[in-house]
């Protein structure tokens, strides 16, 4: 059955706004080619959705066409202000954009451990407040500054932790600290007109490289998150999959050979956590003669992984030259001690590869899901040495053929979903066809 008159202006204006989001400023001729559209329904959209304040002229196309077909029409940018916020336990990111996602402010605060449950919340909440009014201050009229700050349309939230299904809510855990959970009531109370939703840090990381980073091009795939702690994400046929009780993907807890003990209820230690979170990284670092390059980089893990994986390729070129080409004494000194110092790190990743390799191919074994993508500061960090070596393992403990990639975004995929989360959400609601 056909559609009707008003469903079909629905269906064209929202494939219009997502063309005008996608590929930014376009003239009606542009529209037409890329919906199919006939002139006079283009030029009817057009007229609907500038009447509606959801599109307006930007610019016009090219120096020497004038008049009304050369007009760029594009997304009316300041119609919301997003906020989007990463909460570690160690400190809390905020990104501010405007509807097409450009940048208007961005803000960090760490977190100081004996800090109370009442002091960080107010801190986090104080935090997106600077970052909302100067984002407000770049973006508005003069006239307007002092009230425009605080329209927040929609602020996502990614925080380590289970997402109760039926609420939405982060659940209580033993693992985490309280303000985490007050956080997202506080800001609800602060930003009372504001849509405010919180998703679990890996989920967030999976949607942000499936659109931005190392899975562009896959529908089905898990991501690792590697970072202070362990999890992962499952994306299946194009959907986000959490389970019954919010908890896919808790890898953390998974038991796991090589530990002392297992995991309870309440405490991953003795699951794959104590194998591959940070601290624990960091500590095989330390029984192959390796120290956190950077001490300032956070988790410390990263960068003990980045330097390896740095030193390991190094290593590996200067003897794939010393080998294809003669060499003096002097050369060759220096290619022992790169090579000496390439051993240790290659070691190293190799005993960091066999323990992923473990958590990888358990998730391989009953999703068997193609690719499987080292997410997180220390996956990223890894890059393609890393990945090698846990491709390689898997290979030899499963028969279902498995891509491991390291991610493109590394920790920054949180904020990244998280924007991209709240971006959805908000058009959604303020690209909704305008009632007639």
């Amino acid at each position: 059955m056909p559609a009707s008159p008003s469903t079909a202006r629905a269906i064209n204006d929202r494939l219009a706004l997502r063309l005008l989001q996608e590929e930014g400023p376009l003239t009606a001729g542009q529209l037409k080619q890329l919906t199919g559209l006939s002139r006079p329904t283009v030029a009817d959209l057009v007229d609907r959705l500038t009447a509606s304040g959801l599109i307006t002229v930007v610019g016009e196309a090219g120096e020497q066409r004038r008049g009304p077909n050369a007009r760029l029409y594009g997304i009316v940018a300041d119609r919301a202000h997003l906020a989007a916020l990463d909460v570690r336990t160690e400190g809390v990111s905020v990104v501010v954009t405007d509807l097409v996602g450009r940048v208007l402010a961005e803000a960090s605060v760490p977190i100081v451990g004996e800090t109370g449950t009442g002091p960080v919340v107010e801190q986090a909440v104080a935090l997106v407040e600077r970052a909302a009014k100067e984002a407000g201050v770049a973006g508005a009229p003069s006239a307007e500054r002092a009230r425009a700050w605080g329209r927040l349309h929609t602020v996502g939230i990614g925080a380590p932790g289970l997402i109760d299904p039926a609420t939405g809510e982060l659940r209580d855990s033993s693992g985490l600290p309280e303000w985490h959970r007050r956080l997202v009531a506080a800001l609800q109370g602060r930003f009372p007109e504001a849509r405010v939703s919180v998703d679990n840090e890996a989920n967030l990381a999976a949607l942000a490289e499936q659109r931005d980073g190392a899975a562009r091009d896959r529908d089905t795939f898990v991501l690792l998150w590697l970072s202070h702690g362990t999890g992962a994400a499952v994306v299946l046929d194009g959907a986000l999959r959490r389970g019954a009780s919010g908890g896919t993907g808790e890898i953390g807890f998974l038991p796991v050979p090589g530990t002392a003990g297992l995991p309870s209820a309440t405490d991953c230690d003795g699951g794959f956590h104590s194998l591959a979170g940070s601290a624990a990284i960091v500590q095989l670092a330390g029984e192959h003669g390796l120290t956190t390059a950077d001490a300032a980089e956070q988790p410390a893990a990263a960068g003990v992984v980045r330097e390896a994986a740095r030193t390991a390729a190094a290593a590996a070129t200067a003897t794939s030259s010393a080998t294809s080409s003669a060499t003096t004494s002097v050369t060759t000194s220096a290619t022992t001690t790169t090579t000496a110092r390439g051993e240790d790190a290659g070691r190293f990743l190799d005993a960091l590869a066999d323990r992923l390799a473990v958590g990888v191919a358990s998730v391989v074994a009953v999703l068997d899901p193609g690719c499987v993508v080292l997410g997180g500061e220390v996956g990223q960090a890894g890059g393609e040495e890393l990945a090698r070596r846990v491709a390689e393992r898997v290979r030899r403990m499963t028969p279902l053929g498995t891509e491991v990639r390291p991610s493109t975004l590394g920790g920054g995929a949180v904020l990244r979903g998280a924007l991209l989360t709240a971006r959805d959400r908000a058009q959604e609601e303020l690209f909704a066809p305008p009632e007639r």
